[in-house]
């Protein structure tokens, strides 16, 4: 079994921003994984399914990005899996816009729904998977609250696919062999 989170702001305001990467590949591994996330459960809107024998939990935080660990405490202590097949999956800024970089486990690197998580699960040691949003050109909020440039779009939008078929390797191969095949993936790799 696999828990799935990405992380993002409700709202449709938020729609489309760099925060909210997280629940554009939670949407891309929905329609890849034939799913719907709808259900309201662990403060999140959840999808359930089956994916090659494993049962898998798709998570979009409905609580804000900053208390995102409190859906994901929700749905880890209710299915009580191992924090290896939980699978979170965010924007980070020190990463070039498209970027792809997964890890076993580590810091939050300043990410405040990051935080949350760790804080709340108690642990770093869960994957994840990380998408490149560029460096702020102005204030942090400002930035990762804002829309994608025209220029980013289209990176942004092979990011998300190749992010949601990393999570799929996770799961039918192991995050060594995501690790070795998607990391640092970007447009023309």
């Amino acid at each position: 079994m696999f828990i799935i989170a990405g992380l993002g702001n409700p709202g449709r305001e938020y729609e489309g921003t760099r925060h909210n990467v997280g629940f554009m590949v939670i949407d891309e591994l929905a329609k890849k994984l034939g799913m719907n996330v709808t259900k309201l459960k662990f403060k999140s809107l959840v999808g359930e399914g089956n994916f090659k024998g494993e049962k898998i939990i798709l998570l979009k935080p409905q609580t804000f990005m900053n208390s995102s660990g409190e859906a994901l405490y929700e749905a880890v202590n209710f299915y009580k899996i191992p924090l290896e097949n939980v699978i979170v999956i965010y924007d980070d800024k020190d990463l070039d816009v498209g970027k792809i970089r997964i890890r076993k486990k580590g810091s939050s690197g300043g990410h405040n729904g990051m935080n949350s998580i760790i804080y709340l699960l108690n642990s770093e040691e869960f994957p994840r998977v990380r998408i490149g949003i560029g460096k702020p050109q102005k204030d942090l909020v400002s930035h990762v609250l804002g829309k994608f440039e025209e220029s980013e779009k289209k990176l942004i939008d092979e990011a998300v696919i190749k992010a949601a078929d990393a999570v799929i390797d996770i799961i039918e191969n192991g995050i060594e062999h995501a690790m070795s095949k998607f990391n640092g993936l970007q447009k023309g790799n």
